[in-house]
């Protein structure tokens, strides 16, 4: 899998001079950005005599003073450097006492007096976030959106007397996006390249390369800070402008309208795109036509027609809805009941009373719970209901949804009529008639419980590696679909009925999960066997069948995640109590591999879910179908709406956003190492979240001269075909011990010639096709490299010459140390195999150790001393003696060194996706 990465790079001297110029520097700015100038600066060499910043609120230092301070830099917190326009002689004293050479001045939000900042040798350099002349003044990442503009970027200049208007030194730029946000422009290209070109700029001033480019007048622009007051939409323009008003305030200061009389902030704005959906009409103050709720949003139309939709809205009191749900929303409306609906409501108050004995008065405000009710309480009111009001289905989950008695008879009568009943899960398939049956496989996002187009309308296809035939065109997610799908997680983690379930629940949907693929095993199967090869008996097995073994595995977890008590000292005469939570941590992403594709995603969504957390799932985009059908059967398993999201489509693109957005408290990961190594850079960037990684192997299979000679031909031959190769722990290389060594290749070759290549359909099919195109033309150069370097190709080698990707079965032998083929992973039907000297015990160790690698590892011995020496020195998180390619839903699996980190299956998993609280009480 390859993750597309836009960087620009400036390539620099690599003379000595270049490594001599530093300068000392003082810092004068704040936030998370300043931070990261002040870091890189330094690992450049360059010397912070000074870190000057705002002054701590509530009681808690900026990122740039927290890091600085750490370090030892002296850090001055001035509230302000001028009174009335003059400059403070005692700030102004300190500052020139630290002796800088240079101002940097990252997202400064403070007025520097001129003698700061033209007082050092090199003057001050800004970082301002917009492409200057244009969008001068503090508001410019707003303006660029809300001007439409189709280029973004940032500029560093020399600070003059004026208002961002001295010479550049440094410029870049990126596209806007038609849905960017400011969070998104920020996140994708201006903090992380803004870091970078801070640096670059004052290496340019050390060397004496730095240029003074005057700006031009020409283009200029100067708009004001946006605050909430002017923030209000005009509905009388077209509706590109509006959604650019709109995005060009989110989330700060938010733009609102007049809705129903009231002030209502709009979040998350994206032009219409398709056939205007189907709506309950609302009055928008100002708009030639009213708006529209539909189950995508608020469906707002400009003054050219065209429309544009909002998902979140926020009222006056802060809180925040899908759109969608506005009339089903207390703050937004409230039901005008019948008389009927009246008397019942009363009668329902009484069974409150009754329950809630010691509450004088039950009120609009009462709250069930607050009130002292407690789960049997629960069981009582709801039965009491059903049976004074029959005909009203009603369950347990929607007292803890619906806690005070006003928000209880608002569900309850739209209940009674029908209101919220669950709208029947529209899905536009794809069907084919194949392997005896007839597969329907969604393809559009699974965002919220719903199937949808990519925001943009975009797709891809995606193809039969049997025949390189189109199965179908799937969405394309773009980076505003990733946001939709966190905001829904966000949404059902926070306030949904997945947050709030008792964790026995939660294990009886996945296990109806469960039961439901199992009814669905040879459709998933077939799904998986077109869309990535895989042999349709292995799909059916392992493929599936360990998917569903992994969902009942851990649907058996959810109620027994258990904290401890501690005996700590006690605080006397006071005694303590100390108790660990396991908690969930919130929204986590999960971006999936090509290979095993549905066994991936149980591997880890299943630990996930069973934690309590909510995901944004990425399968790989060349197989995302069996991905989506899983989605459609976690609907029919009846777990909520917002649980579960899927967003097929680009690495470069949606998993980059994974990795950057600031509500994904969790990414797991596999695929290659270095796809890994940039996903934890971003992942600590952008939040610090916690990362899991099971990346590259180059697993090393040792067979010894008494191993068990049928056994392992058969299980080596495993080892390296299995899946058609692309298996993680596949035996990268084979050191098989030199007395045996001419015999072991010699019925290898005899077993590969009785193997059967071809459609992964067929039943008897042994090696069906490789997952796509890109990967075939990969492992014949792997071949072609590994001839070229001297190694004896004993079998294969070539592309079969049929239809579709299919790859020989290959074998290589006097495969050297230093060759690539030894040291880099196939990922393909290629067995690497290197002789060693007969008793060399240690030595054949110390080669098969000699990687970066420590996924998997194998040895086939009859001697179980010689079995357990070995095992415990091979560096691999797993260790295969005489077997493999065994795994277990119960036994942890993940890898070591460039391997990655974190665990799937067994318990272990599931520490992956919780967090320890400790709680003290003192009593």
């Amino acid at each position: 899998m390859l993750w597309a990465v836009n960087t620009i790079i400036r390539k620099f001297s690599s003379s000595s001079a270049y490594y001599q110029n530093k300068l000392k520097l003082a810092l004068i700015g704040q936030s998370l950005f300043g931070q990261e100038v002040y870091t890189n600066l330094r690992k450049q060499g360059h010397k912070v005599v000074g870190v000057f910043t705002v002054p701590d609120k509530d009681g808690k230092a900026d990122p740039l003073a927290v890091v600085a301070e750490k370090e030892g830099t002296p850090v001055f917190k001035f509230p302000r450097w001028r009174v009335k326009g003059k400059p403070i002689p005692e700030v102004v004293e300190a500052y020139k006492a630290v002796g800088a050479e240079l101002n940097v001045m990252p997202f400064c939000s403070q007025f520097i007096p001129m003698n700061v900042i033209g007082f050092p040798k090199h003057g001050s350099i800004i970082y301002h976030p917009s492409v200057l002349p244009r969008h001068r003044g503090a508001s410019a990442i707003n303006w660029t959106l809300i001007e439409g503009d189709k280029k973004a970027g940032f500029s560093i200049f020399w600070a003059d007397d004026g208002l961002d208007t001295g010479p550049i030194l440094l410029q870049k730029e990126c596209p806007v996006e038609p849905n960017d946000t400011v969070d998104t422009l920020y996140n994708r290209f201006l903090f992380p390249e803004g870091i970078k070109a801070m640096v670059e700029a004052v290496q340019l001033i050390a060397d004496g390369k730095a240029p003074k480019i005057p700006q031009s007048e020409e283009g200029a622009s100067y708009e004001g800070i946006q605050k909430k007051s002017n923030a209000k939409v005009n509905m009388a323009q077209p509706a590109e402008v509006i959604h650019n008003w709109i995005r060009g305030h989110d989330k700060v200061p938010g733009a609102w309208v007049v809705i129903d009389g009231k002030p209502v902030t709009l979040y998350s704005s994206s032009m219409l795109s398709g056939s205007l959906p189907a709506g309950q009409p609302i009055e928008v103050e100002g708009a030639s036509h009213p708006g529209l709720i539909a189950k995508s949003g608020l469906i707002l139309f400009g003054s050219d027609g065209k429309a544009l939709q909002v998902k979140n809205l926020q009222f006056e009191d802060r809180k925040m809805i899908p759109a969608s749900k506005y009339f089903s929303s207390d703050e937004a409306a409230s039901l005008d009941l019948t008389d009927d609906e009246k008397k019942m409501a009363e009668e329902i108050r009484a069974i409150w009373k009754g329950i809630l004995s010691n509450v004088p008065v039950i009120d609009d405000t009462t709250d069930f719970f607050k009130s002292g009710a407690a789960s049997m309480d629960v069981v009582r009111l709801v039965e009491e209901v059903k049976q004074k009001c029959g005909g009203v289905q009603l369950q347990n989950e929607d007292v803890y949804m619906a806690t005070s008695f006003q928000s209880f008879i608002q569900m309850f009568v739209r209940r009674l009529r029908g209101e919220d009943q669950e709208e029947e899960l529209v899905i536009d398939y794809v069907t084919k008639d194949v392997n005896n049956m007839t597969v329907k496989m969604p393809y559009q996002c699974f965002i919220n419980g719903n199937f949808e187009d990519a925001e943009d309308g975009k797709t891809y296809s995606t193809v039969n590696p049997t025949d390189g035939s189109v199965i179908c065109k799937v969405s394309y997610a773009s980076v505003a679909d990733v946001d939709r799908a966190v905001s829904a997680a966000k949404e059902a983690f926070d306030n949904g009925p997945w947050g709030k379930m008792n964790p026995r629940d939660r294990g009886r949907l996945l296990y109806r999960l469960a039961d439901l693929m199992e009814e669905h095993q040879e459709e998933l199967a077939t799904i998986e066997t077109i869309d990535s090869g895989a042999v349709y008996t292995l799909a059916l097995k392992t493929h599936v069948g360990m998917s569903i073994q992994t969902f009942r595995y851990f649907a058996g977890w959810c109620d027994k995640i258990q904290g401890s008590t501690i005996p700590i000292n006690q605080a006397r005469p006071n005694r303590n109590l100390t108790f660990t939570k396991k908690e969930p941590l919130g929204v986590c992403a999960i971006v999936i591999p090509w290979n095993y594709p549905l066994m991936m995603l149980a591997w880890k969504s299943a630990a996930c879910l069973a934690a309590g957390n909510t995901l944004v799932l990425k399968p790989a985009q060349v197989t995302p179908l069996t991905a989506l059908k899983f989605a459609e059967l976690t609907v029919k398993a009846g777990i909520p709406n917002g649980v579960i999201n899927i967003v097929p489509g680009s690495g470069g693109l949606v998993g980059q956003r994974m990795s950057d957005h600031p509500d994904i408290r969790k990414l797991g990961f596999t695929g290659s190492t270095p796809i890994g190594k940039q996903i934890m850079k971003s992942c600590a960037v952008s939040n610090l979240k916690k990362v899991s990684l099971e990346l590259g192997g180059k697993s090393p299979l040792i067979i010894f001269s008494d191993c068990d000679m049928d056994k392992a031909v058969r299980m080596g031959m495993s080892s390296v075909y299995f899946n058609k190769g692309e298996n993680c722990i596949a035996a990268g290389r084979l050191f098989v011990e030199e007395s045996i060594h001419d015999e072991y290749i010699r019925r290898v070759v005899e077993e590969i010639k009785k193997m059967k290549t071809g459609d992964p359909l067929d039943r008897s099919t042994d090696h069906g096709p490789q997952n796509h195109k890109a990967h075939l033309d990969k492992l014949v150069e792997y071949c072609e490299l590994g001839v070229k370097e001297g190694a004896t190709l004993v079998y294969g080698g070539r592309q079969v010459d049929r239809q579709g990707f299919f790859m020989e079965p290959t074998v290589f032998t006097d495969v050297e140390d230093h060759m690539f083929i030894a040291k880099e992973e196939s990922f393909g039907p290629v067995m690497v195999v290197s002789k060693f000297k007969d008793g060399d015990v240690d030595g054949v160790l110390s080669r098969a150790n000699n990687t970066e690698f420590g996924l998997a590892s194998g040895v086939f011995t009859r001697d179980i001393n010689k079995a357990m020496y070995v095992s415990e020195r091979l560096e691999a998180g797993t260790v295969f003696v005489n077997t493999y390619n065994k795994t277990d839903v119960a036994a942890p699996f993940g890898g070591f060194k460039q391997s990655g980190f974190g665990k799937d299956l067994g318990e272990e998993a599931l520490h992956e996706y919780l967090r320890t609280k400790a709680v003290m009480v003192e009593y």
